[in-house]
């Protein structure tokens, strides 16, 4: 959007808000990553687990099903006792990975920078 532009096209719906949107939560951006750079798209839950540190189990499973009713990735359970669960990113999924790894690949590129910034008071990390 330009400068100047109607405010209508700064709605509440417009398409650079509801991209932000899967950035709300850092989670769904490292899943989309991981699922794509670690696991060639399809991954078992605990393998996720052990792929992104710090996740706990419980926001782990959130997140896999916000992302699965978003549509960015299917959920299929096998029948084997005990269950296996696994996710694959969807065509949609995949569509999104190529943002979320240009963001990451600049972030590598750019660490410095980031080492740089200020922490924000109500950041975490210090």
């Amino acid at each position: 959007m330009q400068p100047g532009t109607p405010d209508e096209e700064w709605r509440e719906d417009c398409a650079p808000r509801r991209v932000l949107e899967l950035f709300a939560t850092k989670w769904t951006s490292m899943l989309l990553h991981t699922l794509h750079a670690r696991h060639d798209s399809t991954a078992r839950t605990g393998a996720l687990q052990r792929s992104l540190p710090g996740i706990s189990k419980k926001m782990l499973t959130q997140t896999l099903r916000d992302m699965e009713a978003s549509g960015l990735l299917t959920r299929h359970v096998h029948s084997t006792i005990p269950p296996m669960v696994e996710y694959r990113l969807t065509e949609l999924g995949r569509r999104f990975v190529e943002p979320v790894e240009l963001l990451y690949g600049w972030g590598r590129d750019n660490a410095d920078a980031l080492d740089r910034l200020l922490p924000r008071p109500s950041a975490r990390r210090r």
